[in-house]
């Protein structure tokens, strides 16, 4: 079905990047992965990270941010999440389930057929409890975007577009390119698409500076 974004209701399910979110409003999460749900995982945080989705109206602003609905929407889960804050709680330690999920999947699902197929149950768990329609919409810029249409329980729709990005990977045979960040204190992990597959950091502007720097000192260490 093609319609105008004009519907209120609507999970889009963006590219699976995360790149069409405005600069200034990306700044306060890392995204770094090059694939939706690569970033989703990296939420999760590190040695040195606390985790940015800690409570449900940050998993609403994360999602937004990362363009998985827009702002209507967003307004439309936090008055829910007010309303049924059971819900919300049961939403957040669902989207912690899935997101656990989706790390094994990243870090081990590129040489262990075990993981990609419990990863699969996990994945086909959230579409098939998601009551609700598909279909395709152009944006008031002219663009095109898939959407989902939740019918019913609107949290059990808010991982929609985090699972699709990963079918897309295991679809798509990318699991051979997803790295984790070589610097042993980080857990950021990501999609190589750099044409000799040489891509080590996360991001060059702090795990790389922070290896460069540690080489130069090495280099120059008093004997």
């Amino acid at each position: 079905m093609l319609t105008t974004a004009t519907q209120t209701s609507t999970t889009e399910i963006p590219p699976t990047t995360a790149a069409a979110a405005p600069r200034a409003q990306r700044s306060a999460f890392a995204f770094v992965g090059e694939r939706l749900w690569l970033d989703f995982v990296n939420t999760d945080g590190s040695t040195h990270d606390p985790d940015t989705v800690a409570d449900f109206d940050a998993l609403v602003a994360w999602l937004e941010t990362a363009v998985a609905f827009d702002a209507e929407r967003a307004q439309m889960m936090r008055r829910r999440a007010i309303q049924q804050p059971s819900g919300a709680t049961a939403a957040l330690v669902d989207a912690r389930r899935v997101r656990a999920a989706l790390r094994t999947l990243a870090e081990r699902g590129g040489t262990s057929p075990q993981v990609r197929l419990e990863v699969l149950t996990e994945i086909n768990r959230v579409l098939g409890r998601s009551a609700g329609t598909r279909r395709l919409e152009m944006r008031l810029d002219g663009t095109f975007a898939r959407s989902f249409v939740p019918v019913g329980d609107a949290f059990a729709g808010l991982m929609i577009p985090i699972v699709e990005s990963a079918a897309d990977a295991l679809i798509l045979g990318e699991l051979a390119r997803v790295r984790r960040c070589a610097d042993p204190r980080c857990a950021r992990v990501f999609y190589d698409n750099t044409k000799n597959a040489a891509r080590r950091w996360c991001d060059m502007a702090t795990c790389g500076n922070r290896a460069k720097a540690a080489r130069h000192r090495a280099r120059h260490k008093t004997p």
